[in-house]
């Protein structure tokens, strides 16, 4: 080989040619020294859990929105908007959290224990449709394209021949089974939007909320226009007044301070029970399980998940952290207990990344969307499967 150095640039011969600006074929590459390509010897060029696009467990990754093609039956779709919030911002960084909490997650290796199922092996089509371009400037433009663009997913034929949710079609205005949508937030202010999209299908849904707050209040001091009412904190007040959810919902996990039992009141006038943070010591899952499947009952369901509901000690990543929250395990526990209802859609929203430690809170989030995918495709709550080496449950 030879090379030539003019004005300081290498010119080297004898490799092969490279792409030129003339739109030129490149030649193929052979290793130097005749032996086999990458494919030939290791084949495809897969992820590691640490490498490769940051999409949601390794999925595939497709623009839905612009993408009128794109086909699923589940999507995982990001709204990054975090100026909702009354406290800590950072949740626009939320659908990123995720995404890179669920890199040890993949397809082929999605069985749990605990579900008896991998839910990407259930037959349908799972897809990351990535995020919605939220405007950060103009909080009624972006409400307004977080709500056209779950309309246009939501709007979308499903994927699948055969439904894995056959009361879709029975639940729907429309008598048409639709997609589904699992949203990774965001601040709490995107349900708002999610709400309207889902009322123009199923009209009026229920709302199993898990959060350490209410959400149900009217306003914050100092709202004097229409559009400051709209908040993390208020949106479920003006939904109900906007009769997008019926008065048949119910909140799991609730701690905060309250002004008084006025608040409450004006929960219940809104359409929502109230399950403490205390009542799992007091009653115990399974009654709380029991309690949230009483109260939706048959109906049209979402499921919006706070991280918050979660202990700060054990997911300290969100914007209005409260002590005494619930662990993530039991967590993970009430959701496989509420397989089986008809959910017509869910979302993860609050965590703020930049108050992460060691990717905790991601992590934890990352795991319930997987759990969100299996208790879609399941038609009743999991019972643990026999499996060898496990202890007979007489001897637990």
């Amino acid at each position: 080989m030879k090379a030539i150095t003019v004005t300081g640039v290498i010119f080297a011969f004898g490799f092969p040619s490279l792409p030129s600006s003339t739109g030129h074929e490149q030649i193929p590459l052979k290793t130097q020294d005749g032996g086999e390509t990458w494919l030939s010897k290791y084949g495809k060029q897969i992820d590691q859990p640490f490498s490769g696009p940051l999409a949601f467990s390794h999925l595939p990754y497709t623009r839905c929105l612009e993408d009128e093609s794109a086909a699923f039956d589940i999507a995982l779709l990001g709204m990054p908007f975090d100026t909702g919030t009354s406290y800590r911002p950072g949740a626009r960084f939320g659908p990123y959290a995720i995404r890179s909490g669920s890199r040890r997650q993949r397809g082929s290796r999605g069985y749990t224990l605990a579900w008896g199922n991998n839910p990407y092996e259930l037959g349908s089509e799972i897809l990351d449709c990535g995020d919605v371009p939220v405007m950060p400037f103009d909080n009624a433009l972006a409400i307004d394209q977080m709500e056209v663009a779950y309309s246009t997913l939501l709007a979308r034929t499903i994927a699948s021949s055969s439904t894995s949710w056959p009361q879709g079609a029975v639940i729907a205005n429309d008598e048409r089974e639709h997609p589904r949508i699992i949203t990774l937030g965001g601040d709490h202010t995107i349900v708002l939007p999610i709400l309207r999209s889902l009322n123009k299908v199923y009209g009026p849904v229920s709302v199993i909320h898990f959060d350490a707050h209410l959400d149900t209040w009217a306003s914050y001091p100092g709202s004097m226009t229409e559009q400051s009412r709209i908040t993390h904190g208020t949106f479920f007040y003006i939904a109900q007044e906007e009769g997008l959810i019926a008065n048949s919902s119910i909140h799991a996990g609730i701690r905060c301070k309250l002004q008084g039992l006025g608040d409450i009141e004006n929960d219940s006038a809104v359409g929502f029970q109230v399950i403490t943070t205390d009542d799992i010591d007091d009653h115990g899952i399974p009654a709380i399980i029991e309690q949230i499947r009483r109260r939706v009952g048959s109906s049209p369901v979402y499921l919006s998940l706070d991280i918050d509901v979660i202990d700060p000690g054990l997911a300290p990543a969100t914007g209005t952290p409260e002590a005494g929250g619930w662990t993530s395990r039991e967590v993970k526990r009430i959701i496989r207990g509420l397989a089986g209802l008809n959910f017509v859609g869910a979302d993860v929203v609050e965590v703020a990344p930049a108050y992460d430690h060691a990717e905790i809170t991601g992590i934890a989030a990352a795991d319930i969307v997987h759990d969100f995918l299996s208790m879609f495709l399941s038609h009743e709550p999991p019972t643990s499967p026999a499996y060898p080496g496990r202890m007979p449950k007489d001897e637990l």
